[in-house]
């Protein structure tokens, strides 16, 4: 085919290497990085050049999707299962829905790449383990395929397997440093995160299987247009069933009540793994499922409502817990669940263009906060090492101890937690670049005029007033908390005095971590033009509206705005009365603690759900297993039925009855007793062989005579 002639006809066929090329850059890594011993450089290099090949392809097929009037294509990659009646390809979809999502992942997760090498060139140094870093690319790169799978096929089925691999990629990478915190002392923490992030998602997953079997078994298909087609004649009851079931598999991927328990743990991981995974796309899969199967949704009202009440529940609930929290990859953590809780709200309300709209936006902006947020964590540190160098090098004569140096033992024997925003303050000063970048995903995502994030979040809020009030509402509120305490997290970070020494000598980071942050900075403040709400500039309701068909294009509602707009002032400054006025002073309790009481004390420890979990859950399970395991399965089936009933019975079976009756008595008594017949035999016989020849004569006469006698007689 001619270029002219791809040009005009779309680029579908490339759709594979969406794929193949994160595969191949994995594949690079693994296979020639250890041969030829390539360089940090190399290695990211590598990555990111692999990862920027998938956007590329992404671009391509957008474009090809937009020339072909948003028609959806397939392009069938090879056969996969045929099974009677089931009929399924691996084939790759491309329409308008899918080409975005495509965009958003590779796009955002080829700037987090590059982002990397900086950050783990520090990070690997810091754990003292330098030979992880190849090891962390092929992870990212085996995320981004398994991601692409999940937004590109064109089955539940190829998006189930993507969906489970992304989850794979998650406990590798929450568990990369699985044998030691994030201090680098020797822990089991990041694994138990790794491993309570896994054990959630299957839980959730479990939901989305029951979901599958349902469809399969009533709807006969995991293809989307079959599914869809046959959604229209099934009972109303089986489609409730559904579309509930896969709810609990968005709950528990895309982190909302009950299972959003594992997301704020997963931030033990490395911080591009925190921006990558947990903010711009996995979590995301959830939102992305709900829009997918719209159709389905569409027709059980109730089940959407349920839907948008565990979004709105969600978005409050984690917003309030984020207030109180004070690790500053926490709060954006509890960020992302209730942003996260916007985003199902919206798509449960049947606002799907407003949910993919912010969850666009909420990629850029929250990236740039997740990623800002390790370039402080990565200042913090060689802040620490600049006092630990000083305390080495400034010791003075021998058995005499400075009071300057009695200051620097105390820094250098604590333990020092460089996310922990009660050890920052006065960062603007020291990081002016991270300090602005900051600023602007804050203001994003406190909804401020003109930045991404206020568009986004107010056609949400715009749907949720005409519609469903009680979501609204709690929206509303979330949203003013969501403001509250990202200022509360500028004014700790950024301004007052250090209230610790490593914060006063903290660092700005390389121009590989500040560059790909300007960009995300960039679209932060841009984004929203994808989807103004003017008449004409309805860019991505347009665009998704080949996909889904009916979308709303709702216009600005000057009203909607300015409650949202003044509610988020009023919150920032409400922040700034309390932590930015009179700046926290290091040993200071939070100002919120006295006045608010045991409500902080709730939102500090997380309103106790953990604790609940392990009282209600895992304490009667690991209870139950350990029952199970001493109880039933040592003392009774090993103690008592092997031991007791298998083996005794074996014993007495061998020892007596085999043993003593059979084998003494009765097998050893008649070989004894053949033994002493013959013997008896021999007795009596050997009489006869006396060794006189007159004896054998008269036994040989006899004989004769015998003989004859019988013959005479016969």
């Amino acid at each position: 085919m001619h270029l002219s002639e791809t040009v005009t006809s779309g680029f579908f066929f490339l759709a594979p290497w969406l794929v193949f090329a994160p595969l191949t850059g994995l594949l690079i890594n693994l296979i020639f990085g250890k041969w030829f011993k390539f360089s940090e450089k190399m290695v990211g290099t590598v990555a990111s050049l692999a990862s920027g090949a998938a956007f590329v392809v992404s671009v391509l097929l957008a474009y090809s999707v937009s020339i072909n009037h948003g028609e959806m294509v397939r392009w069938r990659l090879a056969e996969w299962i045929h099974v009677g009646t089931l009929q399924l390809d691996w084939t790759f979809r491309m329409d308008s829905l899918s080409t975005t999502m495509m965009l958003v992942v590779s796009g955002v997760g080829t700037l987090i790449h590059i982002y990397a090498i900086g950050y783990m060139h520090e990070d690997v140094r810091f754990k003292k383990e330098e030979g992880r870093f190849p090891r962390f690319f092929i992870f990212l790169n085996l995320f981004i395929a398994a991601m692409m799978i999940l937004v590109s096929g064109d089955s539940y089925m190829m998006l189930f397997v993507g969906w489970e691999g992304v989850g794979l990629c998650s406990f590798l990478l929450i568990g990369f440093w699985y044998e030691m915190d994030t201090l680098a002392r020797p822990s089991w923490a990041n694994s138990n995160a790794a491993k309570k992030a896994f054990i959630t998602n299957r839980v959730g997953d479990f939901g989305f299987l029951i979901a599958g079997f349902l469809m399969f078994w009533y709807l006969g298909s995991f293809q989307f247009d079959q599914v869809f087609e046959a959604a229209k004649s099934a009972p109303p009851e089986i489609i409730v069933a559904i579309t509930l079931f896969m709810l609990v598999g968005v709950a528990g991927k895309s982190a909302q009540i009950p299972l959003y328990i594992w997301l704020p743990d997963a931030m033990a991981g490395p911080t591009p793994v925190s921006a990558l995974i947990h903010a711009a796309t996995m979590v995301t899969a959830g939102v992305y499922l709900v829009t997918r199967s719209a159709e389905i949704y569409t027709l059980v009202p109730q089940a959407q409502y349920i839907v948008a009440m565990v979004g709105a529940g969600t978005a409050l609930f984690a917003a309030t817990i984020a207030v109180g929290q004070y690790d500053i990859k926490k709060v954006l953590a509890y960020s992302t669940i209730s942003q996260l809780g916007f985003m199902v709200a919206a798509v449960g309300m049947g606002a799907y263009v407003a949910g993919m709209f912010h969850l666009i936006t909420h990629a850029f902006f929250k990236a740039l906060l997740f990623l800002s947020a390790g370039s402080v964590i990565l200042g913090m540190e060689r802040g620490h090492h600049h006092l630990a160098h000083a305390h080495h090098e400034s010791k003075p004569a021998k058995g005499k101890k400075s009071s300057k140096e009695t200051h620097d033992d105390s820094h250098h024997d604590e333990i020092f937690d460089p996310g922990d925003m009660r050890n920052m303050g006065g960062l603007r000063k020291t990081m002016p670049v991270t300090f602005w970048l900051y600023i602007i995903g804050t203001l994003a995502l406190a909804g401020i005029f003109p930045f991404a994030g206020f568009w986004s979040k107010d056609e949400i809020l715009l749907d949720a007033s005409l519609h469903f009030t009680s979501i609204y509402w709690q929206l509303t509120l979330a949203a003013f908390l969501t403001a509250f305490y990202m200022g509360r997290q500028i004014w700790m970070v950024f301004f007052g005095e250090p209230r610790h020494a490593a914060a006063a000598h903290a660092e700005e980071s390389p121009k590989v971590m500040t560059v790909p942050l300007m960009v995300l900075a960039a679209l932060s403040i841009l984004g929203g033009a994808l989807n103004l709400p003017f008449e004409g500039f309805h860019n991505l309701g347009h665009w998704l509206g080949y996909t889904l068909a009916e979308v709303e294009s709702l216009p600005l509602d000057l009203k909607v705005a300015g409650i949202s707009t003044v509610l988020a002032l009023a919150a920032i400054l409400t922040s700034w009365l309390l932590y930015g006025r009179n700046p926290l002073k290091a040993g200071q309790i939070d100002p919120l603690k006295r006045p608010l009481g045991f409500i902080f004390t709730g939102m500090e420890n997380k309103w106790f759900v953990d604790e609940g979990y392990f009282a209600i859950i895992i304490n009667p399970f690991k209870k139950l297993s350990q029952f199970l395991a001493d109880v039933i399965d040592w003392q009774f089936w090993h103690d008592f039925v092997h031991d007791t009933v298998i083996l005794g019975t074996y014993n007495w079976l061998s020892e007596i009855a085999l043993d003593h009756y059979a084998d003494q008595k009765g097998i050893d008594a008649f070989a004894n007793w053949l033994g002493t017949a013959t013997q008896s035999v021999s007795a009596t016989l050997r009489k006869i062989q006396n060794g006189f020849v007159r004896s054998y004569a008269l036994s040989v006469m006899l004989g004769v005579v015998l003989i004859l006698g019988y013959l005479i007689f016969k």
